[in-house]
């Protein structure tokens, strides 16, 4: 075998990433774990819900050990109007054992994984960044950072949305914007006790919202807000194409999201603690289209797209786990039978089919292309404010039986019932 530096680098200390150099190193390989950030963590703002079961397959302490912020046994389903919403609200102990899902902050969670990594034997260095990779003979050879040459059988690239090293090794083009989506969120500080109070949670319990409509002043994507311990992570989710085909500003959009008045009250005497924008996947199976190896090479996390958004959940962390694992079984094979051709690296693809990650990425495909259903950002929600406003309003005229209520209500929307039918047909086949 040619000499390397070490068996195995990855480049970026992201959640795939430290789970991917953590793996190895545990059977036994030297890994090097390379980050652009000053310090690990320092370059995500983000945050977000960790469907988590997957983390105790690596960590089986994850939930004691790893700095969560509350386990989320309630989720809600929001159409926000101007002057009304619509919530669907589901809570449920059967997700409080065994924990299905917490709500985590990247910058205290990230350099906690980069410990872990340290503890098994990898060699974390940040503050370093990748400018290319090293191709010999068709093969990924290694890395270089600045004048600094780095050899490896294999490199792992987990370095984010927009990655450099796919596009550098010719499997994809930058990402058109359809593909792509701008998040902004601020993290408002209330205290332990505002957060169960305002929010209906005890304990350690959570809630996450997933909201449509007003929050994005119809811009595809969604808006969306999950408790912490003692801070609220609130923001939007915005489709890059669709944002400037409406002639609006992200962070206009944020501020008028968080000024509505269903929306303040929970908020109101809160401290603003971080405000930032994040790139992020709107349509990551359209990017797990792209092949994801090359010989040396492995693409996994968020560089590959493994990102749902069904509008109901938004997935990123587990998948990006997911698909480290994969790959860890895939580099394993390859490193004990001394073999990095491409047949070899492609050994990841096999395992990623077999996987949760493979199969839910097929299953939900077509989510985003409902997602782009106009009227789940308008008509939809005013529409169901309407039906239940009929239900409510009971004011001294005789009341309408529910089903003409609703036909009134479809009727003034201007939407006709074959379009409704076309969109609950749309829904089942994307969910």
């Amino acid at each position: 075998m040619t000499d390397v530096d070490f068996d195995v680098i990855v480049v970026g200390a992201g959640v795939a990433g430290s789970v991917a150099a953590y793996q190895l190193a545990n059977a036994g390989h030297e890994v090097l774990l390379i980050d652009r950030g000053a310090e690990i963590g320092s370059k995500n703002l983000s945050g977000g819900i960790f469907y988590s079961r997957v983390m105790e397959q690596v960590f089986p302490d994850f939930l004691d050990e790893a700095p969560v912020e509350r386990h989320i046994t309630r989720n809600v389903i929001s159409f926000l109007n101007a002057s009304s919403r619509v919530n669907i609200d589901y809570w449920d102990e059967r997700l409080a054992d065994p924990v299905n899902a917490v709500s985590v902050l990247r910058a205290k969670l990230d350099p906690w994984l980069a410990e872990q990594c340290e503890e098994a034997g990898v060699t974390v260095l940040p503050g370093i960044k990748v400018d290319e990779l090293m191709i010999e003979n068709g093969a990924v050879v290694g890395v270089r950072a600045d004048e600094d040459e780095l050899r490896a059988h294999i490199v792992i690239a987990a370095d984010g949305v927009n990655s450099f090293l796919a596009q550098y090794a010719g499997i994809r083009a930058k990402e058109p914007t359809k593909h792509l989506a701008l998040g902004v969120k601020s993290v408002v500080e209330l205290g332990e006790e505002k957060i169960q109070d305002r929010f209906n949670v005890r304990g350690n319990e959570g809630v996450a919202y997933a909201i449509v409509g007003d929050a994005t002043q119809g811009v595809a994507g969604g808006g969306f807000l999950y408790t912490n311990r003692d801070t609220v992570s609130i923001g939007v989710v915005l489709r890059l194409d669709d944002l400037a085909a409406k002639g609006l500003v992200a962070s206009d959009v944020h501020d008028h999201f968080l000024a509505h008045p269903a929306i303040a009250p929970l908020l109101e005497g809160g401290e603003l603690l971080e405000y930032g924008c994040h790139l992020t996947i709107e349509d990551g199976p359209a990017m797990t289209s792209h092949d994801l190896t090359r010989p040396g090479l492995l693409i996994i996390g968020d560089a590959g797209g493994f990102t749902l958004n069904t509008g109901l959940t938004i997935r990123g962390m587990d998948l990006a786990a997911g698909s480290a694992l994969a790959a860890v079984a895939a580099a394993h094979s390859a490193l004990e039978a001394g073999d990095f051709s491409q047949e070899a690296m492609d050994k990841y693809l096999a395992e990623l089919d077999n996987s949760f990650v493979g199969q839910d990425m097929k299953t939900y495909k077509k989510a985003p292309a409902f997602l782009e259903t106009q009227e789940m950002y308008g008509e939809m929600g005013d529409l169901l404010a309407d039906v239940f406003y009929n239900l409510y309003n009971l004011d001294t005229t005789p009341r309408k039986p529910l089903i003409r209520a609703a036909q009134d209500a479809l009727k003034a929307s201007g939407m006709k019932m074959t379009k409704l039918a076309r969109i609950a047909l749309g829904a089942i086949r994307s969910l």
